[in-house]
């Protein structure tokens, strides 16, 4: 066996992971913009009505999609139930149902997937840290296992081991058997309608009025977020989608009713109704207008927002053809172009421009974001803009790219409480990871990133903030200003290492000083036609050395040779490597021709600095 590492202090230090490699990320496959409509109450009502009872055929044809289980697509019953569902509303509609059916229950299959991966995590940690007596640690390999705090802790963590145990053992029951647990409207939704009483607002117990408001309230908001009013797009289609039919030069919207509804609401030729309002996009709108023009198929929603009484109306469509994969720019391509290093934190974003080289260009940037305590729409809005100003400063430098961590916080939201505890430092620490938006930044840099031109670089992250500050910090801080040096912390040090990884560079800068050994400089200035200074006569003879410089001693040791030139003379002085020369001779062999002297592509010099 080899020797194992040691640390300053004797500690045995843990072997750095295998890095993964870098990778373009894939831009958005398609398109999503919103708009307002502005119903009038007939509009409104027709609508509320087509939603509730396309919701309520869309909850039933959900269970049955949930009985049938974990089958392959041929064996879904996806025919039969669509033929079912035509009769109470149309073949379009139907097939728009069954198709988000079978859409939502993959999706609770992979979210129980990540459940019981979660729950193994969270097992696996509390385990190991029950074998070990509670206020002591101990040494597993090369990591180290602390005992929990006291008994008192070590027996609610045995309570709790139980509970996940047995949480376990149902959600893999679930995934053996094809169930899946899916709330249409929202889980939240659920829960309150399950504890009605305890979320009213006020004191308790609640007033007759009070809770006649809360019922109401609470009833306006769960039929509207279970209502379905979802048109897939058609290829060929008028307009693109014929069930949901939007006029490009006015904005006028039909909409094909269902059958048990036509005769009621119908006003226009073939069951359908011409709405009031009218759509109007502002937001890549032309993009819309022809594409809509052309035939092509473009998906509708139509959502209500009770909280704000308002009607939205979303068009959606896919930019690339079903099959083929999102083309992205090569590595090696973005590589040849400065890049926009991002390091994501829970408050603000530290970002640092580089050149295709790895250096950092100019001072670094810190860009605020706040998100903490507040609501999602107004969390969605700074995040927003906290994209944008990233990429007005990329656009800014010429940047090819974005650089940014893949990170992933699924180990550490399963096990961040089983390992930390129940104490500050847990607490803390999982409050900061909960509030770094990962995914989220992710897919809104991606999106809006591809629409000004510009690609994203993922990066492992791993030891980037360690490496970040034992490399980049205190030269960042020198580079910086005297005004702006307080500015400068360990973020922008990470984003440095951030950005040297998707260049391809390590993440260790080069040490201050020359950047070849004296070995090597010597055979590179032999080879490129130094002179011998006790070979010049006239006025290139160097002068003698000065008396300032009495400890600096010329000491010839054996060295390399190079074909076609004689051995080299090296210096040696007491200086530690990685400094800078000292002045004074250093002799080399080499052709004594003065017209060929050339160091470093600068005029005949020779190494006393004296011009010859």
């Amino acid at each position: 066996m080899g020797k194992r590492l040691r640390g300053e202090k004797g500690r045995e230090l843990r072997p750095y992971r295998a890095l993964a490699a870098p990778f373009v990320v894939a831009p958005p496959s398609g398109c999503r913009i919103r708009t307002r409509l502005h119903l009038s109450p007939a509009d409104a009502s027709v609508l509320r009505a087509v939603g509730e009872h396309l919701g309520s055929l869309a909850g039933a044809d959900l269970a049955a999609r949930v009985r049938i289980g974990n089958v392959p697509a041929a064996h879904t019953r996806r025919a039969e139930r669509k033929k079912a569902l035509t009769g109470q509303s149309s073949s379009r509609w139907a097939g728009a149902i069954t198709r988000t059916s079978e859409d939502q229950y993959q999706l609770g299959r992979r979210a129980l997937n990540a459940r019981i991966g979660s729950l193994r995590r969270a097992i696996a940690a509390i385990e190991a840290r029950l074998a070990v007596p509670p206020g002591t640690s101990v040494r597993r390999g090369r990591r180290t296992v602390r005992g929990y705090a006291d008994h008192a802790e070590r027996r609610a963590k045995q309570q709790r081991l139980q509970i996940l145990k047995g949480e376990l053992r149902q959600a893999v029951r679930e995934r053996e058997c094809g169930r899946v647990r899916i709330a249409r409207g929202g889980r939240q939704q659920l829960d309150s309608r399950h504890h009605l009483y305890d979320t009213a607002p006020g004191p308790k117990p609640v007033t007759e009025a009070a809770w006649q408001a809360q019922l109401g309230g609470w009833g306006e908001v769960w039929s509207a977020r279970r209502m379905f009013l979802t048109a897939d797009g058609e290829a060929g289609a008028p307009f693109g989608n014929y069930t949901i039919s939007i006029t490009p030069t006015d904005g006028a919207i039909t909409l094909g009713l269902p059958e048990p509804l036509r005769q009621q609401h119908a006003n226009a030729p073939r069951g359908r109704y011409l709405l009031d309002a009218a759509a109007l996009f502002t937001h890549r709108g032309q993009q819309w207008a022809d594409r809509i023009g052309a035939g092509a198929p473009v998906r509708y929603d139509i959502t209500y927002d009770a909280g704000l009484g308002r009607w939205y109306l979303d068009a959606s469509w896919s930019t690339v053809k079903k099959g083929q994969p999102v083309p992205v720019p090569s590595l090696d391509v973005l590589r040849g172009h400065p890049v926009l290093a991002v390091d994501v934190n829970a408050d603000h974003l530290a970002a640092c421009v580089l050149d295709p080289c790895g250096n950092p260009v100019g001072t670094p940037h810190t860009l605020p974001l706040e998100l903490a305590g507040l609501p999602a729409t107004t969390r969605d809005a700074r995040l927003r803009e906290a994209v944008s100003q990233l990429i007005h400063l990329a656009q800014l430098h010429d940047c090819a790219a974005l650089v940014i961590e893949n990170l992933d916080f699924a180990d550490a939201c399963a096990t961040g409480r089983e390992k930390l505890g129940r104490g500050r430092r847990g607490k803390a620490f999982r409050r900061l990871v909960a509030g770094i938006p990962t995914a989220k930044f992710r897919d809104r840099l991606a999106g809006m990133a591809h629409h000004a031109g510009l690609s994203v670089i993922a990066v492992d992250p791993a030891y980037s903030s360690r490496w970040g500050a034992q490399h980049w910090l205190n030269p960042l801080k020198q580079q910086a200003s005297t005004g702006t040096a307080s500015t400068v912390s360990g973020h922008h040090a990470a984003a440095v290492v951030v950005g040297r990884r998707g260049l391809g560079c390590t993440a260790r800068r080069r040490k201050d000083g020359p950047r070849q050994t004296p070995t090597t400089a010597a055979v590179g200035r032999a080879e490129a036609g130094a002179v011998r200074p006790e070979d010049r006569t006239g006025p290139t003879v160097p002068e003698t050395p000065s008396h300032r410089t009495p400890h600096r001693t010329e000491r010839t040791a054996p060295a390399r040779t190079t074909r076609g030139t004689t051995p080299v003379v090296r210096q040696t002085r007491a200086r530690p490597p990685g400094k800078h020369p000292p002045h004074g001779l250093t002799t080399v062999r080499g052709p004594s021709t003065p017209d060929q002297l050339t160091l470093f592509g600068m005029p005949d010099m020779a190494n006393t600095g004296q011009s010859t």
